[in-house]
């Protein structure tokens, strides 16, 4: 079977648990590539070694996914031409390409116990050799030492075994990399890789060759670190006569001390930054970055995914390891809040919003705050001030909730003896406003203030403060005009009876 003229790219993650963050980069880059070129976009999950499956991370995979925007065009929950698409599923499959090689005399039966093997790597590892098998079941008619009469003998007595692959003596393998170009392997070096384990499983090694082959994969694009096994891939395609695809092995993630990125150091898991509130835009931004650029001569570093499918391409993917700056990420993050619109945030807002109201009671009415006229407001006046969408809501409750407390060192600070009665006698004109909008409100409050003769700062900050129970925030006559007049007399109202003498409950 030839390879597809249609660009087909895959990601084969194993169900282990989380979705680190390389593999995301992985599947972006495979996603970007496929669609750049009018391709598919192939989910399959790879899960042979069935001692490190976790319960529900197949299906997480896919969720991550659908959350990124990279939506597989064929996988295990969508289906597609070439399924099953979960290696467990497709075991005969793998058995009657290994009887093929066996058959041929380019693999053969290995009976070698654990005990065995561990005893032989330990006296290669003394000897300062590179540990290896040892060959010791290769038959006599492959160039090995065994009978086959004792091979006979061990498979009629069902003895566990193996399969392995013969990788042949004194060759060079060259690996086409889009990426680092030709590398060469000596096959010396180079192991009889078990392509069947004794439980009927494949090992990556053959699962991978032959999945790609029959999905009719046309560039397989994965990390760096299966570069070392990919002569093993070569032989493997080789050995069955097929056209191998375009090999692009990109570079690892690395911490800022260049050590290989893991979760010792840090966050390396996609949910967790999900939980963290970063954005998907964000988040498939700083990726992208991760190892690739748009070429010379652009200092562009925000990109939509729309923007990432128009200008990707492997030739602008480098060979050294990429820097995981979470400052970067957060400066990413914060530019596509500022550089959406009002309405795109206001959309954004309305689900951390409504999830919130499960847990609370808001003031003003529900079908008030939820709107795109209030929505938008809020996001106009706090977009500048936010490093998270969810931030809209969490920094910024009181668009939404009465205050419950205030904070402690701006009472201290800002309510003094005569507060209670001023604010009163404010309300009391605010209340008369026809117009509630900011600059009318504005005007109010400086008129009262000169005729009191008073600085207007000895009441911005109270108004603040009973109104939204912090001293910080934006415009404090914006904030007035979106909560509307009868929130923000209320408001007063409530405060003036709080702090009148001891508060009741001031911030901790």
């Amino acid at each position: 079977m030839a390879i597809s003229d249609i660009v087909r790219t895959r990601f084969a993650p194993s169900p282990t648990g989380y979705v680190h963050v390389g593999g995301l980069r992985t599947a972006l880059y495979n996603y970007l590539f496929a669609k750049k070129h009018g391709g598919k976009f192939i989910l399959r999950i790879e899960d042979t070694d069935q001692t490190r499956l976790v319960p529900g991370a197949a299906e997480n995979i896919e969720k991550v996914l659908e959350w990124a925007g990279l939506i597989p065009d064929e996988s295990p929950l969508r289906g597609g031409p070439f399924g099953p698409y979960t290696q467990s599923q497709r075991l005969a499959i793998y058995k009657q390409y290994c009887e093929q090689l066996i058959a041929e005399q380019k693999a053969y039966y290995c009976f070698s116990t654990p005990e065995e093997l561990e005893e032989v790597r330990k006296l290669q590892l003394k000897q300062g050799l590179q540990p290896k098998y040892n060959r010791k079941w290769l038959p006599e008619s492959m160039g090995g030492s065994m009978p086959e009469s004792k091979i006979k003998e061990a498979l009629d007595s069902g003895i566990p075994k193996v399969i392995r692959m013969k990788i042949p003596d004194g060759i060079t393998i060259k690996v086409q990399d889009a990426i680092r170009g030709t590398v060469e392997f000596d096959s010396a070096v180079l192991d009889d890789q078990v392509l069947l384990k004794a439980d009927g499983f494949p090992t990556y090694h053959l699962a991978v060759v032959v999945d790609d082959h029959l999905m009719q994969i046309t560039h397989v694009i994965r990390g760096e670190e299966w570069l070392s096994s990919t002569p093993k891939h070569v032989l493997l395609y080789e050995f069955f006569g097929w056209e191998k695809p375009v090999f692009a092995h990109v570079p690892l993630l690395l911490n800022p001390d260049r050590t290989k990125l893991s979760k010792r150091q840090g966050d390396v898991a996609v949910e967790d930054y999900i939980k963290k509130g970063f954005s998907r835009e964000a988040l498939i931004n700083f990726v992208a970055l991760l190892g690739w650029n748009p070429g010379s001569g652009s200092e562009q570093e925000i990109f939509t995914l729309e923007e990432l499918l128009e200008r990707f391409s492997l030739e602008h993917i480098g060979k050294s390891g990429a820097i995981f700056n979470l400052e970067k990420l957060s400066w990413i993050e914060k530019e596509h809040i500022r550089r959406k619109s009002d309405q795109e945030l206001a959309q954004a807002i309305r689900p951390i919003l409504e999830e919130e109201l499960t847990r609370r009671k808001p003031e003003l009415p529900i079908e008030k705050i939820t709107s795109d006229e209030y929505l938008t407001k809020v996001a106009h006046e706090m977009k500048e001030r936010v490093h998270f969408i969810k931030e809209f809501v969490t920094f910024s409750p009181y668009f939404f909730f009465e205050p419950e407390t205030y904070e402690k060192d701006a009472v201290k600070k800002r309510w003094k003896e005569n507060t209670n009665a001023l604010l009163t006698e404010l309300a009391t004109q605010l209340e008369t406003l026809p117009v509630f909008t900011a600059q009318e409100i504005e005007s109010a409050l400086k008129s009262f203030c000169e005729a009191k003769g008073i600085k207007t700062g000895e009441l911005v900050h109270p108004i603040r403060l009973a109104v939204s129970g912090v001293s910080f925030g934006p415009s404090l006559f914006h904030m007035l005009e979106i909560l509307g007049k009868e929130a923000t007399l209320r408001r007063i109202k409530r405060a003036t009876e709080r702090l009148k003498g001891e508060p009741l409950r001031v911030e901790s």
